[in-house]
């Protein structure tokens, strides 16, 4: 919302008078007309911008004002560039009118310029034309026009293409392919800027050209690269590195557009401005004047045969390479080291795209590849460069026959183990995973079996990867792993406190003379709990389920639950198991499925105490525990014997009321012969008896010091259950009516101990009630408690095959008036 102030002033804006906007305009232009340009004049564009973008519609301005701001864009000011390419993109042409890309406009080219030009294109036809303009300059000498033509030119057509590819016809593609070469493989190889030999007679005559040099102060006998230096440039070595910033996106981009699009008029336009500059049916050294043809390139010069696409990709080729030979020598500067890491991930991206696109090209790169695999691998600073060499392996290592395992260990094991705390890194690592999902499921078996690394990912900044994780988490359940997977999310607040502890226990001193140390930190360097906390920091899956002595760890652990970063953590663990039990339902057993089934029974009491944690992880329990059940019945009576002995222990009403609650509605919902024909009599009354004196206890006696009273819903769900097995078991039908019927008088005694709240009561003795009436009839209970899934399935007053659609509308036509 805006503020006050902001509101005013744009009302006023809306608000303001044709005759007071005319003055407005008249005084605007008497500044523009000023020799020197100051703070009121920015002061009056500003409140032009706004005058023209507060309103719904377009307002023109006058043919003079006009003028004066378009030659505002190439003022040397950049704030006069901005403000004056704003107003005129307010006051755009309207649909239908054509858009002039004359010369003048095109010359006047700067950021704020392009973005003006680009606002101006209406249509694709505009974007094509655009295109063609461009293109052109391209081919303009440098006397011809402003030295900065060129600088902003692919920039603009970079823009064009990420958002508006169509509007490259097959001759633009062709064309600016061919400048791409030029400038990638035959740029000028001496510096810029007129640099001087010394001396003190020095003058134009005496200067000698200087050549290049390369980062580590050598001087370069090869082409003109990115990483090469010098005390100034030429423009085609600016024009190189803006080709190479652009190429991968120019190589993954142009394949995709149309033969169709290519018009003759277009193509005429064109080679009739190539054919005053250079020919492309020569040798490769009559390109670019003064160019000089390298060792790499005297090797390979049948490429001059190739169309231009296939020889863009070999001079892509021999650019990446030369980029890989330059990264071995140490840079003189950090910002030069740091560019070659930059220019080293950038260079193996290409590669892999010309790969991709020829596959000839792949064993001629996996060696070098290969080698600078070995040289980078054991310094992980140059992680972020590890990560498209491993995306050069996943996509050719099968083509080329060659071992990927050292790539898998490092970027599934060393990245997450050590650098789990570089955000970069994380950030990039998991993107690599989820564009290439199906790849790793294929080809990298051990994937699957990574999760407890890459979890660290999740445990450290859980709210910049939980969308990440959401992605990937199903691929990592498994049959194998499901189990497993579920104590590491159970335990993973855990991890997150350890990885804390593990960051400070190599920050800290071991000792703080008079200070106070923590006692998590103290028992992580304890040798005594060493084997806790590397089972929880472990690599991979296999080496077991969980931890024998988890509330020994949730006990050295205490002190950390408070801490933001575990907090953050355990609040995205219920989202996580939602994901995984929606996922381990398709891809397990029900032997696995029972075996889940125990484990949530047995974490419901082992979770680090955490605020509100519990009750989230109970909630989610749960929930999936009923989904599970009624999905698979039988599970009830291949589990009764644990779930009995979960139901039958009094605690588990006070201390995990929600878990609880469901499990006994689990047991009076499916202990059933219609569910399981291997229920017997005998089951059932085990069951009635266990969970009968459970319910005698909760309502017999105050709870225990400390707990608070039973949840009415629990005593509930006991009365419930007690009252469907007894109508599968008439002989129980007694004990349970008796009961009941006590519980009738609860209400005309004294205060009960066991609830607190009237209305609670009230309501527990009304379904009481209720189930007492029912079983006075017990054909009528079980039809009632226990309905046969044909009853409760179809939706009888919808199903056309039986009569009763027609009786409802019967009955409703005798009861309406007429």
């Amino acid at each position: 919302m805006y503020s006050h102030g902001s509101e005013s002033l744009i009302k006023q804006a809306r608000e303001i008078q044709d005759s007071e906007l005319q003055k407005f305009h008249s005084r605007l232009i008497k500044l523009l007309q000023g020799k020197e340009l100051g703070h009121e004049t920015v002061d009056s564009l500003q409140r032009l911008h706004l005058i023209l973008s507060a309103t719904k519609y377009t307002r023109t301005l006058p043919p003079e004002l006009q003028k004066r701001l378009q030659s505002l864009l190439s003022s040397p000011a950049e704030q006069f560039q901005a403000l004056s390419s704003a107003v005129l993109r307010e006051t755009l042409p309207l649909s239908g009118q054509d858009v002039n890309y004359n010369q003048e406009n095109i010359s006047q080219l700067n950021s704020h310029a392009a973005a003006l030009l680009l606002s101006q294109a209406g249509s694709r036809a505009d974007l094509s034309s655009l295109c063609a303009q461009l293109l052109r300059t391209l081919e303009s000498r440098q006397s011809e026009g402003p030295a900065h033509w060129l600088t902003h030119t692919l920039p603009i057509l970079n823009t064009i293409l990420t958002h508006s590819p169509e509007c490259l016809t097959e001759d633009h593609v062709t064309l600016l392919s061919k400048k791409l070469v030029d400038w990638l493989r035959y740029a000028s190889i001496t510096q810029g800027g007129g640099a001087s030999s010394g001396g003190f007679f020095t003058g134009p005559r005496s200067r000698q050209p200087v050549p290049i040099a390369e980062l580590d102060g050598t001087v370069s006998s090869d082409f003109f690269t990115v990483l090469c230096v010098g005390q100034g440039f030429t423009e085609d070595q600016w024009m190189n590195v803006y080709s190479f910033s652009m190429l991968r996106h120019w190589l993954l981009t142009y394949h995709s557009v149309s033969n169709a699009n290519s018009t003759s008029d277009t193509a005429q336009r064109l080679q009739l401005s190539l054919s005053h500059s250079h020919s492309f049916s020569n040798d490769d050294r009559s390109e670019v004047d003064g160019s000089v043809v390298s060792m790499v390139s005297a090797t390979s010069s049948s490429s001059r045969l190739l169309p231009p696409k296939e020889r863009l990709r070999e001079k892509a080729f021999q650019y990446c390479q030369r980029l890989i030979e330059q990264s071995d020598r140490k840079a003189l500067k950090r910002t030069d080291a740091d560019l070659q890491k930059a220019c080293l991930v950038e260079a193996v991206c290409i590669l892999d795209c010309v790969c991709e696109e020829d596959a000839s090209l792949v064993y001629r790169t996996f060696p070098s590849i290969k080698a600078l695999f070995g040289r980078l691998s054991s310094d992980l600073s140059f992680a972020r460069v590890l990560l498209p060499i491993a995306q050069f392996y996943l996509n050719h290592g099968e083509m080329a026959a060659v071992d990927c395992e050292g790539v898998w260990k490092l970027v599934f094991g060393r990245f997450p183990a050590e650098l789990f705390n570089d955000h970069f890194l994380a950030h990039e690592l998991l993107r690599f995973l989820r564009l290439n999902l199906e790849s790793l499921q294929l080809r990298v078996p051990q994937y699957t079996h990574t999760f407890p690394n890459l979890l660290k990912f999740l445990a450290w900044d859980s709210p910049a990867v939980v969308d990440d994780f959401i992605d990937l988490l199903p691929s990592l359940v498994t049959s194998g792993t499901a189990v497993e997977l579920l104590h590491t999310l159970l335990d993973l607040p855990c991890l997150s406190a350890t990885l804390v502890l593990q960051v400070r226990s190599t920050c800290l001193p071991i000792s703080e003379p008079g200070g106070r140390g923590l006692l998590s930190l103290d028992a992580f360097r304890n040798p005594t709990f060493r084997g806790l906390f590397l089972f929880l920091l472990r690599g991979e899956a296999g080496s077991g389920d969980t931890i024998d002595r988890l509330s020994t760890l949730h006990e050295l652990l205490a002190e950390t639950a408070d801490w933001p970063r575990v907090v953050q953590c355990a609040q995205i663990v219920p989202v996580m198991l939602h994901i995984f039990f929606n996922t381990v339902i398709t891809v397990a057993d029900e032997k696995l499925l029972a075996h889940l089934i125990l484990v949530m029974l047995e974490r419901s009491s082992l979770l680090l105490n955490i605020p509100k944690y519990n009750k989230e992880i109970h909630r989610v329990f749960s929930c999936h525990l009923l989904r599970l059940c009624k999905l698979h019945p039988s599970l009830v009576v291949d589990q009764s014997h644990e779930l009995l002995e979960f139901a039958g222990a009094t605690a588990n009403v006070y201390s995990r009321e929600e878990i609880y609650t469901h499990v006994v509605w689990v047991l009076g919902e499916y202990l059933s012969v219609s569910c399981d024909s291997r229920c017997s009599v005998r089951l059932i009354t085990s069951c009635f008896e266990a969970l009968e004196a459970v319910l005698f206890e909760i309502t017999s006696s105050a709870p225990p010091p400390g707990a608070a009273r039973p949840a009415p819903r629990a005593v509930t769900a006991l009365m419930s259950a007690l009252a469907k097995l007894a109508s599968r078991s008439h002989d129980l039908i007694p004990r349970v009516s008796l009961f009941l019927s006590k519980l009738r008088t609860v209400t005309r005694g004294a205060p009960v101990a066991w609830c607190s709240d009237e209305e609670d009561l009230v309501a527990i003795v009304t379904r009481g009630e209720e189930l007492w009436s029912l079983l006075k009839a017990p054909g009528v209970a079980q039809s009632v408690l226990t309905p046969p899934p044909h009853v409760i399935t179809p939706q009888w007053h919808r199903d056309t095959n039986v009569a009763m659609p027609l009786r409802l509308r019967v009955l409703t036509n005798l009861t309406h008036t007429k």
